[in-house]
């Protein structure tokens, strides 16, 4: 199935050189894939997997090890970001 991974602010280098200007790509994930396992061949630091939405609806980390993707869904995760 395909879904949309996006990455933001720092953790955009983590994405393909031709990717990372739209911050954005398509994956095609197997139907069981957890959030986790989506992340894990991008070598994020988990330190820095800060806010994770599918859809624009937050998953909290207990559930990130379990949580499923249904085709066509985006997964959307920032770093942690300092304001002033």
């Amino acid at each position: 199935m395909q879904i949309t991974f996006k990455l933001y602010a720092s953790l955009t280098q983590h994405l393909p050189p031709e990717a990372r200007q739209g911050n954005q790509m398509t994956l095609d994930v197997a139907p069981e894939a957890t959030i986790a396992q989506i992340v894990e061949p991008f070598n994020l630091p988990m330190k820095l997997v800060h806010l994770v939405l599918i859809n624009g609806v937050y998953v909290p980390p207990d559930e990130r090890a379990t949580r499923r993707l249904a085709e066509g869904d985006v997964l959307a995760i920032w770093p942690p970001i300092a304001g002033g």
